[in-house]
């Protein structure tokens, strides 16, 4: 088969995948007449990834050079832990069209933290495609909806989370290069099985009624997210790295939204007009970041 044929195959299913993730937390969330917690839900995602790519993680631990070890636990930590739950909370007041347009910020937010707090030197060129993202963000936040503190207080649980994305890129590429992504993945993953379990325990999930078909449509959700939308799309990511370049990778960042949008439609969510042109704003943004990048 066509090598193109297959990158781009991988390359649209990643999308639908990543895409999905969205509308995935809010299902897990609201399924039936069961309703999961955030830190539920989030923590539930993390334990199953966190399981699919132990076998991983114990490999990972021979190959690690042991100084780097609280890096790459932190990196899971500020990389995939704590996002999980930012976007959980902030699903609990927001669609999960928004959440998927709000998420397109990474590569934005990624420059921003690799110049004020790793101090990487950036191309002033750059900045106008930062302010256009921006400007994107705030007509997204408040399309179609009367403006006040709790539209735009859960809208910043996200924006933090993709802070923490960015954080962690630039944390990534500057102290872990020589560390293969894998490795960094499954034992990041597998770090966090312990305090999601903790977390699931003291909210009471284990006495639940698992007899319950709306608590088990709500898990089985769950646990989708971290089997498919976390573990299984890390590894497809990286494969797709590997044959077509991280250019051609990273530009998953334009296509997630729009499933996130068409995932939204389909639970019934209302597509303000206005919110599309933040989203266009969004991606010219980072499409003018990622222009001036390639050709640099």
């Amino acid at each position: 088969m066509n090598k193109k044929l297959i990158n781009w195959g991988i390359f649209i299913l990643l999308s639908v995948i990543w895409g999905s993730s969205f509308l995935l937390m809010k299902i897990g969330m609201q399924a039936g007449t069961v309703q999961l917690s955030p830190y539920q839900v989030a923590s539930l995602r993390m334990v199953f990834s966190g399981l699919v790519l132990l076998p991983f993680a114990l490999k990972a631990l021979q190959q690690i050079p042991k100084n780097k070890l609280g890096l790459v636990i932190l990196s899971g930590i500020i990389g995939n832990f704590i996002p999980a739950y930012l976007f959980c909370i902030a699903e609990t007041k927001i669609d999960s069209a928004l959440a998927g347009i709000l998420n397109s910020l990474t590569p934005l937010f990624t420059i921003i933290v690799g110049m004020v707090v790793f101090k990487i030197s950036i191309d002033p060129k750059k900045i106008g495609g930062i302010l256009l993202g921006l400007v994107g963000l705030c007509i997204s936040v408040v399309a179609g909806k009367t403006l006040h503190f709790e539209n735009i207080s859960f809208s910043i649980f996200i924006i933090l989370a993709t802070i923490c994305y960015g954080f962690n890129v630039n944390m990534v590429g500057k102290h872990m290069q020589n560390i293969s992504a894998i490795n960094i993945a499954s034992l990041a993953f597998s770090f966090s099985i312990i305090p999601g379990m903790v977390i699931l325990y003291t909210t009471g999930y284990f006495s639940y009624d698992f007899t319950n078909p709306a608590l088990l449509n709500a898990t089985l959700a769950s646990g989708t997210l971290g089997v498919i939308n976390t573990s299984i799309a890390s590894i497809l990511f990286y494969v797709l790295v590997k044959r077509a370049g991280i250019l051609f990778a990273s530009t998953v960042t334009y296509a997630i939204p729009f499933v996130s949008l068409a995932m939204g439609l389909l639970y019934n969510e209302a597509i303000h007009p206005m919110r599309l042109l933040g989203l266009a704003i969004i991606l010219c943004g980072v499409y003018i970041v990622n222009k001036r990048s390639t050709a640099k």
